[in-house]
């Protein structure tokens, strides 16, 4: 029988960051296979309906009509649908366990694609987009506390290598959708992803098959994590995550909408070269993602990484304003490693939770504000820029929010995690009960 990892010694919080305490990780395939294959499987799903879609619109357009506001619609949609069914994912868990909520998620995302392929209509065509989205919201929001439950001794890996796979998923349709379309139709480019969810729903199946314990809710009340999702709004630490969150997104939807217009404008840079600085920016997703969440689960002061994304974004920007025709290249680079904030809010959620609904409050908080506040992004910079007629407002909007992401940096370095805002006082209790005590 499959079951969750579970740690041999409780984890204790120490000095500025979490120091585990953990006997040696269990073999990383060891009873877990099903898991881990159906925790990769599922970030290969959570962004190829996004960016699939875009590089065959025209192809699209000839048999479902649609002008420059339906295409502003579709484009909205991501970040509004991570904003609102992120938010309202963990309510889902009372009622049922991770994986049977997945199962279900994944059967959305499948469905969505197929509706997007047969659509005959533009709303035929949103609605898909949006049962598509609705899945890949409660994705995000699950996969930290899955991680959680089943490795919690490779927190850091495992959440690398998904985040890994989630950058990949991003590249990899838009490579792929034209020669699809130009070969099949632009039908079979559109729903073929249909297949890569099917996929990914054999492993939860397996798991819950052989697993009876996974069929069933996670809602013990007398845990700590219980009253998370209630409670979460009013902690400073979840309102810390969510804007760190929101800025990395802010500021990754921003540039993936007006980087090419930027640098051509300010750089002197051809739709080649613009169209190139815009995937070595996208590029950066990579390397992050690999290595952020494994240094997270080693420093004691987290708030470095966190300060880093900062520095990041601000001298990117910086020379992007003052010199952006000179080494413009590295400008881009830069700037594209302050959403390192994005993977490093990912591993902090559970690394920042004890327990499952801790985590599963703290990233349905985490991830929905943090696509509220997202979504502003390429609008408030577009009418920053229509308004002055140039890209001095609008990079220093985006200066001013990764100056805000170095307060919250202070919140989220703080030692501790989100149940301890909903114990007893630590001097209440007995001194081997404390949070953090050895």
């Amino acid at each position: 029988m499959l079951r969750p990892g579970r740690p041999t010694a409780a984890s204790t919080v120490k000095g500025w960051g979490v120091t585990s305490r953990l006997s040696p990780p269990a073999p990383l395939w060891g009873g877990r296979v099903l898991a881990l294959l159906g925790i990769l499987l599922v970030a290969a799903n959570l962004r190829a309906a996004v960016t699939a879609l875009s590089p065959i619109f025209t192809e699209i357009t000839r048999d479902v009509p649609f002008g420059a506001a339906g295409i502003g619609l579709l484009g909205a949609l991501p970040p509004v649908c991570f904003a609102v069914f992120g938010l309202v994912a963990p309510l889902f868990t009372r009622k049922a366990s991770l994986e049977a909520i997945v199962v279900l998620a994944l059967s959305a995302i499948v469905a969505g694609h197929v509706v997007r392929g047969l659509a005959v209509s533009f709303w035929m065509l949103v609605a898909g987009s949006v049962l598509t989205f609705a899945g890949m919201a409660v994705g995000n929001v699950l996969l930290p506390p899955l991680v959680k439950r089943y490795f919690p001794d490779r927190i850091g890996l495992l959440t690398s290598l998904y985040a890994t796979v989630l950058a990949a998923s991003t590249l990899v349709p838009p490579l792929v959708a034209v020669p699809v379309a130009d070969t099949a139709g632009w039908r079979y480019s559109v729903g073929m992803w249909a297949v890569l969810g099917l996929l990914a729903v054999v492993p939860w199946m397996g798991i819950l098959v052989r697993s009876p314990e996974s069929r069933r809710a996670d809602a013990h009340v007398d845990e700590p994590g219980a009253a998370a999702l209630g409670r979460v709004w009013r902690t400073p630490l979840a309102w810390a995550m969510g804007v760190t969150f929101a800025a990395s997104s802010l500021n990754a939807y921003a540039m993936f909408a007006w980087l090419p217009e930027l640098v051509r404008d300010s750089a002197g840079s051809d739709p080649l070269q613009a169209g190139g600085l815009l995937s070595l920016y996208s590029a950066m997703g990579i390397p992050a993602g690999l290595l952020i969440p494994m240094l997270a689960t080693r420093m004691r002061n987290v708030g470095m990484l966190v300060y880093a994304g900062v520095a990041f974004f601000l001298v990117g920007y910086l020379g992007l304003l003052l010199w952006p025709a000179q080494a413009t290249w590295l400008w881009v680079l830069l700037a594209g490693l302050g959403p390192l904030l994005f993977p490093l809010c990912l591993v902090l959620i559970n690394l920042r939770t004890r327990t499952h609904d801790g985590a599963v409050a703290l990233s349905g908080f985490t991830q929905g504000l943090g696509y509220v506040l997202g979504a502003l992004g390429p609008l408030v910079v577009g009418l920053l820029h229509d308004a002055s007629g140039g890209w001095l407002w609008p990079l220093v909007f985006l200066l001013a929010t990764a100056v805000a992401v170095a307060f919250a940096g202070v919140v989220v370095a703080r030692p501790g995690t989100l149940e301890d805002h909903f114990a007893p006082a630590r001097s209440a209790l007995p001194a081997e009960q404390r949070p953090g005590t050895p």
